[in-house]
C-alpha cells in the first residue's frame, strides 16, 4: 500500500513537471487570465503583475507589468463596434495596423512604423496581429506587438510593449503571449 502511494507521487509529479514543460514552450513559465465579463483570455509570464486600472475610463479593462522589467508591459483595451460589424468589416490587416498608427501617431509624440500585419483564425474567430516598432521623443525606440479581434459589438485590443532593445531577448515569448489572446 505504501508502495502504491509512492507510484502515485512520483506519477503525479511527473505529470506536473511534463505538463509546466509543456505549457512553457521554450519562453519560459506562462499562466493564464481569464476575464468571465467581456469574455477573454491570455497568457502572460510569472513575474508580472497587476497595475490597477479601475479609475481609467480610456477602455483599458487590465494592465500587467514585469515586476522587474518595469518598461514591458501588456493591456487589454476594450472599444465599442457595432454589433453587426466583423473584424474584415474594418479592412485588412495592413488597413487596420495603418489606422491605429495614424491614431497612435496623432494622439502623442509617438512614431509608430508598421512592421508586421497578418491575419489568423482560431476556432472561427479572427485575429490580426500587428507589430510595431515606435519611436519616442529623444529618439528613444519601443517594439509593440497588438492582437485585434471583433466580437459580439466590441473590438478587443491586446497590447505588448518593450524597449526595442530588450526584443530580441522576448520577441519569441511575446509571440507566444499575443497568439494565446482569444475572445
Amino acid at each position: 500500500m505504501r508502495q502504491n502511494r509512492w507510484k502515485k507521487a512520483i506519477a503525479s509529479l511527473l505529470i506536473v513537471i511534463s505538463c509546466t514543460l509543456a505549457a512553457c514552450g521554450g519562453v519560459g513559465s506562462l499562466q493564464g487570465y481569464s476575464n468571465g465579463t467581456y469574455g477573454y483570455q491570455f497568457l502572460y509570464p510569472n513575474g508580472w503583475i497587476p497595475v490597477d486600472v479601475s479609475k481609467s475610463d480610456t477602455g483599458v479593462d487590465v494592465v500587467f507589468r514585469d515586476l522587474v522589467e518595469y518598461s514591458e508591459n501588456l493591456s487589454v483595451i476594450i472599444s465599442d463596434v457595432p454589433a453587426d460589424k466583423a473584424l474584415g468589416d474594418l479592412g485588412t490587416p495592413t488597413d487596420v495596423g495603418y489606422r491605429f498608427m495614424k491614431e497612435a501617431s496623432q494622439n502623442s509624440d509617438r512614431q509608430p512604423e508598421l512592421i508586421r500585419a497578418e491575419s489568423r483564425t482560431d476556432k472561427g474567430q479572427t485575429y490580426y496581429t500587428l507589430e510595431y516598432r515606435v519611436t519616442l521623443p529623444e529618439g528613444q525606440m519601443r517594439h509593440d506587438l497588438a492582437t485585434v479581434a471583433v466580437k459580439l459589438g466590441k473590438l478587443y485590443t491586446f497590447n505588448l510593449s518593450t524597449r526595442e532593445s530588450r526584443w530580441p531577448q522576448v520577441e519569441k515569448l511575446f509571440n507566444a503571449m499575443v497568439n494565446s489572446f482569444k475572445v
